[in-house]
């Protein structure tokens, strides 16, 4: 039993009430349960006080706003959180029947009495089905279309047919719902393992369209020679090799980085998400701007898709401001989508033997920052998916650049290699005769560069290349 079940457990024991939904699931299954909601026919206030109570110091309570009575409890140190509303219907059976799937619609007393099953969810959770306790809870709330996908996805179930032909029939409700919980819902699948199979759900249900516009799309968006798929098809494809770096990096880079590209991606970001779930996300939508930027012959052929970079930034921060994320993830993503060709540019810059010179490297670090590293493995997804003309030979360049290129990636995360000044500006511009303004900034930055590649170590190194410079 988890320490929020023992704890309701004794604090409520003498009240009607029960634990209900995906706890009682979750149990079933073996799985852990921290997150736990409870039906109570009584005072719902004075219950989350008792739980609060029995919690101990460090745990607290508060109203949560929406059509229901619930209150929060939450334990100490976040460690866990317990949801209690009050019963509707009349009874447990008629509360369990307002509910989205029947796998979610199981209770029991919370001294451990029998199963309260009324929909058969204890059958559908052995036969791994997901199934809806009837229409109108996709007509009470439009997100339980979208919920059908999430839960079909974390736990691996498969839908059943009337409930796929009513969840499609009912998609088109997630336009009225708020997007802060369609994004509570999206970023679910986003983060599951299963990801893939989530996605394809969405889209066999039409949940896409009214959820995740953007990527619907990208569908039949045809591309130039150097592509074999759609975009929507390639961004899949990227998407599958991101998903394998995420799983073993070592396979793409070599073993000799890979322990910190894993400890990077399991950084959390924002929004409950981590970096790794921050590449997924650039996988999905760094081509979201293709449809609205590509370019075409007169004859009707594709020859590409410019600034589409630079728009599908854009395209990013209005897709999550519409879904209400954080400003973090929200400048995450678009960073990504906004620097994601910047590395295969550079692929033509190295020298005969494929070395990129330093003063390149700095740039791109600098452009990039703070995503030096995280853009670094999408662009090298996004080439492994590319496999059109010469591909082979594109790809051989673009990996072994990459590899390069994510070791001083990581140094520079790291502070191992950005480089400290060795002027201040104001030292600088009274050395140059010159005044504060603009051009200090830019002989500074020149200055950086210079020694981030070797070319200055020291304070008068580093006049004479002012000055040079200055002299220019």
């Amino acid at each position: 039993m988890s320490a929020a079940v023992e704890i309701v457990s004794g604090a409520l024991r003498d009240q009607r009430a029960w634990i209900v939904g995906g706890a009682v699931r979750d149990e079933l299954l073996g799985r852990a349960v921290d997150d736990v909601d409870v039906a109570l026919d009584g005072d719902v206030r004075a219950a989350a006080g008792a739980v609060a109570a029995a919690a101990g110091p460090g745990a607290s309570r508060f109203e949560l706003s929406g059509p229901f009575r619930t209150w929060r409890v939450v334990g100490p140190e976040h460690a866990w959180q317990v949801d209690i509303s009050a019963l509707r219907g009349g009874s447990i059976d008629a509360d369990l029947r307002l509910r989205d799937l029947t796998i979610n619609a199981m209770a029991r007393p919370v001294d451990g009495g029998a199963l309260v099953d009324p929909t058969g969810g204890r059958e559908d959770l052995d036969a791994r089905v997901a199934r809806l306790v009837s229409e109108a809870a996709l007509v009470d709330d439009p997100l339980r279309a979208l919920r059908v996908a999430r839960f079909a996805c974390e736990l691996d179930l498969t839908v059943d047919a009337d409930t796929a032909r009513l969840t499609a029939q009912h998609a088109a409700g997630l336009d009225r719902v708020a997007g802060e919980r369609v994004f509570a819902e999206l970023k679910r699948i986003i983060a599951a393992p299963r990801i893939r199979e989530g996605l394809a759900l969405m889209d066999a249900l039409g949940l896409t369209a009214h959820a995740l516009p953007e990527l619907a799309a990208l569908a039949g968006v045809e591309q130039n020679r150097y592509h074999h798929a759609d975009v929507l098809n390639h961004t899949l494809e990227v998407l599958d090799e991101a998903l394998a770096i995420e799983a073993d990096p070592a396979a793409t880079f070599g073993p000799e980085r890979a322990d910190e590209v894993r400890a990077l991606l399991a950084e959390p970001l924002a929004d409950g998400l981590t970096r790794a779930h921050g590449l997924r996300l650039g996988a999905l939508l760094h081509d979201a701007a293709k449809p609205q930027t590509r370019a075409v012959s007169p004859e009707g052929e594709t020859l590409g898709f410019p600034r589409h970079d630079v728009e599908g930034a854009a395209l990013v921060r209005e897709l999550f401001g519409r879904l209400r994320t954080s400003e973090a993830l929200r400048a995450h993503v678009a960073a990504l989508t906004r620097h994601h060709l910047k590395l295969g540019f550079l692929v033509h810059e190295r020298d005969e033997l494929g070395v990129l010179p330093r003063r390149a490297v700095y740039r791109y670090l600098v452009e990039t920052e703070p995503v030096e590293v995280d853009v670094t493995l999408l662009s090298t997804a996004d080439r492994l998916a590319t496999r059109g003309r010469k591909a082979d030979e594109a790809i051989a360049k673009h990996v072994g650049l990459a590899r390069q290129m994510l070791a001083d990636a990581l140094d520079w995360r790291a502070g191992r290699t950005r480089p400290q000044p060795l002027l201040r500006g104001d030292e600088l511009a009274r050395e140059l005769g010159i005044g504060p303004g603009p051009l200090v900034g830019r002989l500074l930055d020149e200055l950086a560069a210079a020694r981030f590649a070797g070319e200055i170590d020291d304070r008068q190194s580093a006049l004479a290349a002012a000055r040079a410079l200055l002299d220019d």
